[in-house]
């Protein structure tokens, strides 16, 4: 399978006719997973901890939206067998593992599933990110690659840019224009060491990420990549700007 990196979205962004049928092309163009594999933006706690492995309800992690946001579901079957999968291959080299059964998907897991897999057939586990060190994400990332040779798409959910204000200034601002060309050029270079310090070497990575948990599950995907020589393979399947913010989206292998 390949490695994605995509960005999320608020629960709106799921009104958007482009971006959901833009999920839905891309999905539709990959073989069919065996399992899926989410990394959110959302879920931060260390140790690393898995999400339920039986189905649960969501987490609808947002506050002051119409309600009919806080009325999707998505019962996805749980994943146990990948859940065990996962322990395995990061408590080996001493990755410390938690379980946490009663943690259902977050909007950054269920909102672009909901569009690439909307039968929600296929079964889904969630894991935490703990920590949003690059560098150690990018370790988990290479611990997690044989995942892919069984069938397992790895998706880390993000957005490409994102700091709030940009929704509260209307259109497109300049910052996220600079660090979107730059974060693309890098990822086309295969610049691993330029997007592993991209708080100071990207124009205007302050004002992109003025907290990097939204550009960090990009590297749990870079570290997958890395694992299989297929940094090279990178692709941006969407890009564009929504409310200001890049919601580049990309594929490796």
């Amino acid at each position: 399978m390949p490695a994605l990196y995509l960005s999320h979205g608020a629960p709106p962004l799921a009104d958007d006719a482009l971006w959901t049928r833009q999920l839905a092309d891309w999905s539709a163009g990959l073989p069919r997973p065996r399992a899926v594999l989410m990394i959110s933006a959302h879920w931060e706690e260390a140790p690393l901890a898995l999400g339920a492995t039986e189905t649960v309800p969501l987490v609808h992690d947002f506050w002051g939206f119409p309600e009919h946001y806080y009325d999707v579901t998505y019962g996805a079957p749980g994943a146990p067998e990948l859940a065990e999968s996962v322990r395995t291959l990061l408590r080996a080299p001493g990755i410390p593992v938690q379980d946490v059964p009663d943690r259902g998907l977050d909007h950054g897991a269920y909102v672009p599933l909901v569009e690439m897999y909307p039968d929600a057939d296929i079964p889904v586990l969630q894991v935490s990110m703990p920590t949003l060190d690059p560098r150690r994400l990018m370790e988990i990332g290479r611990r997690l690659a044989p995942l892919r040779d069984e069938g397992v798409l790895v998706v880390g959910s993000g957005f490409f840019t994102h700091n709030l204000a940009a929704l509260r200034q209307g259109g497109t601002p300049s910052w996220s224009v600079e660090f979107d060309d730059w974060g693309h050029r890098a990822l086309a270079a295969g610049d691993v060491d330029a997007l592993l310090d991209f708080t100071h070497k990207a124009p205007a990575g302050a004002l992109a990420h003025p907290r990097t948990e939204h550009f960090a599950p990009l590297f749990v995907t870079l570290g997958m990549a890395d694992a299989a020589g297929e940094l090279d393979t990178q692709r941006s399947v969407i890009d564009g700007f929504w409310m200001g913010l890049a919601k580049r989206s990309v594929q490796f292998g």
